[in-house]
């Protein structure tokens, strides 16, 4: 089995543990994530795995969905809006039962696939091992969202190697998807794993580098701090523009958090 997918289902596996701990009415208790309910996180994980487990099983039937979800959205319809239409009434931990049994089914049938697989979605289609890190990204990411209202500390692992490694793949493609052209390379990068251990990326220098934890440097990619907000070490011009737009999930561009709205509650 692809270490991708353990990492995957591990990641799972973690926000579900607090999320099955919840009362009923924290379900609807809006985070700091565009005013989303934790209902709302939880929704949008599920019928993004839902368009996982459709694109695994029948490419052309993902295709025929994001059509169709294109058109609701080419109309003025949100991606939350189209979710809640397409889900129906549901309370909190009736959700929850939906998108742990998708999830599960989604783990599963990633392990059936041939490791050369690539799996259409929105944009360029991508190898299994990166689709199942991409829905690691943002199933760590999201629950960032829950973590954070609830004021826990989250007891992160070094697979979140994987969604650093997203973070550095989409360097180029940052700037890009803004307009932007983007700089020759990215800086040196040295974080600190949650082990303790020591990765390092590209050739050490005292005037273009990156350091500080692997947790901030995840947060920052995938958007869920703003770099001030982060204890990130960012030297030179090219790195600061970099961690100020920086995006590793698919759409269009994205602006991080504005300093001091995404925090732990306490």
């Amino acid at each position: 089995m692809l270490q991708e997918i353990l990492d995957l289902r591990e990641e799972g596996d973690a926000l579900y543990a607090v999320l099955k701990t919840m009362d009923e009415h924290r379900w609807h208790t809006v985070t700091q994530f565009k005013s989303w309910t934790i209902h709302d996180v939880v929704l949008h994980l599920h019928f993004s795995d839902y368009l996982a487990i459709t694109t695994a099983r029948d490419r052309s039937a993902f295709s025929d969905v994001l059509s169709a979800l294109l058109t609701a959205m080419g109309e003025g319809q949100t991606l939350m809006q189209y979710s809640r239409d397409w889900i129906g009434p549901i309370s909190g931990p009736d959700l929850l039962v939906r998108w742990r049994d998708a999830f599960v089914e989604m783990c599963d049938l990633f392990v059936g696939l041939d490791p050369q697989t690539r799996l259409e979605w929105f944009g360029p289609d991508m190898g299994l091992r990166m689709f199942a890190t991409a829905r690691q990204m943002e199933t760590w990411a999201h629950g960032q969202e829950i973590y954070d209202l609830l004021g826990l500390i989250r007891q992160n692992t070094d697979r979140l190697k994987n969604i650093v490694v997203i973070g550095l793949k989409t360097f180029a493609w940052t700037f890009i998807n803004r307009g932007l052209t983007p700089p020759a390379s990215p800086p040196y990068l040295r974080l600190e794993a949650p082990s303790g251990a020591i990765w390092e990326w590209g050739q050490p220098s005292d005037t273009y580098e990156i350091s500080g934890t692997a947790e901030a440097f995840a947060q920052v990619v995938t958007q869920t701090r703003n770099v001030a907000d982060t204890s990130l070490q960012v030297i030179g011009e090219d790195a600061k523009h970099w961690m100020s737009i920086a995006q590793c999930f698919a759409g269009p561009p994205a602006d991080p958090p504005a300093p001091n709205t995404r925090f732990r509650h306490t």
